[in-house]
């Protein structure tokens, strides 16, 4: 299988990652449920992820919560900052996982910035929408389309007004820079099976204020008490901590630091525009251009989800349809028909993508 879906999840992991979560399945108990020696190695085991999250992404290691996934920590972040009624600002590019708790807490919605790959309308709309916003929530990059939104400037944009802002790194952390302490930011959720490399269960919320639980429940420490403790991270992890997707983050952390992300993004993006050309050279409607990460949308002259079926049965992995993202294809003129949606990993190749062109070469192409 040639797998071009490394948006969903990164299917391939370098091998040290399934070595660590067999390791820590065979001698790790529950962290902070006892002093002998398997709740001990646990304990040490969730601490050294936490702190290669830290050293990644420029935070203490207590402002590191561990979560269940990107969503999770979204909910978290979002229920911390956003109030009922609240007007919050969101770009035309964010995921369900940003709108749905939005919707679900009755926030007004306002959404700045609806141009592809266009900073300059991005930070436009957005400064304006600003004005008398509650909160601001935006991705770092398209989940569908691969547009890198400007977020450092967004962050010094809500730090100037004011305006308590989260950022979803889903589709960045591990292949775009992720400052913490240089973006300021109140929250930056993260899922741990993506561009990190780790488990699908897992995922990282980093917190610049302590937030507040989205569970209630036991965290080993302080159990007289009837609320949450008030220190970070214990306050937003109630329950038992997956202790193998700890280890096989942390593997998958200490994978990004070793490599660089700088030279895994180098390597995407050439990879991304020997495939743009190849699409665009077989006449289908290539989304392409300035600040694209490594993801690419395309159409062909028929519907997406049967031409992803026919890429399936020629081994060719990818993903068709509204990719949990409706509001992003509002914003591209795509709602109606979704797209065809490749997205590279750490470890796709030219060869993958010659292959991948081989088998698209057999869809119609747009007719004019």
């Amino acid at each position: 299988m040639i797998y071009l879906d490394y948006g969903a999840t990164s299917f391939h992991k370098p091998p040290a990652v399934y070595r660590a979560a067999e390791r820590a399945m065979r001698t790790c108990a529950n962290p902070g449920r006892g002093g002998y020696g398997a709740a001990m190695e646990a304990a040490k085991t969730v601490f050294g992820c936490r702190a290669a999250a830290a050293e990644l992404f420029s935070c203490d290691p207590a402002q590191v919560v561990l979560t269940t996934s990107c969503t999770h920590g979204l909910n978290i972040a979002i229920r911390s900052v956003v109030k009922p009624g609240s007007r919050v600002v969101v770009t035309g590019f964010e995921h369900n996982a940003v709108t749905r708790p939005l919707h679900a807490l009755g926030a007004e919605i306002t959404v700045a910035g609806r141009r592809l790959f266009d900073w300059d309308n991005t930070l436009e709309e957005f400064e304006k929408a600003l004005k008398g916003a509650d909160a601001a929530v935006f991705t770092h990059v398209s989940n569908v389309f691969g547009y890198i939104l400007p977020v450092g400037e967004l962050a010094a944009l809500c730090r100037r007004k004011g305006v308590p802002f989260i950022i979803d790194a889903a589709q960045s952390a591990g292949t775009l820079p992720v400052d913490f302490s240089a973006l300021g930011a109140d929250f930056i959720a993260m899922p741990g099976h993506k561009g990190l490399l780790g488990l699908p269960g897992t995922g990282l919320l980093l917190c610049g204020q302590r937030g507040e639980p989205l569970l209630y429940g036991g965290t080993g420490t302080q159990s007289i008490r009837q609320d949450m403790p008030e220190e970070l991270p214990e306050r937003l992890e109630a329950g038992t901590l997956n202790v193998p997707g700890c280890a096989a983050l942390t593997q998958g952390l200490k994978y990004l630091k070793r490599m660089g992300t700088d030279a895994i993004f180098r390597r995407e993006q050439q990879v991304l525009r020997h495939c743009v050309r190849g699409l665009i050279q077989q006449g289908f409607r290539v989304f392409a251009g300035a600040h694209q990460a490594a993801t690419v949308s395309f159409l062909t002259g028929q519907d997406c989800e049967e031409a992803a079926e026919i890429l399936a049965r020629q081994g060719i992995a990818v993903r068709a349809g509204l990719h949990c993202a409706p509001l992003a294809h509002e914003s591209a003129g795509t709602l109606e028909t979704g797209t065809i949606r490749v997205s590279l990993g750490f470890d796709s190749t030219n060869a993958q993508i010659d292959t991948f062109l081989r088998a698209s070469a057999k869809l119609p192409p747009i007719r004019s």
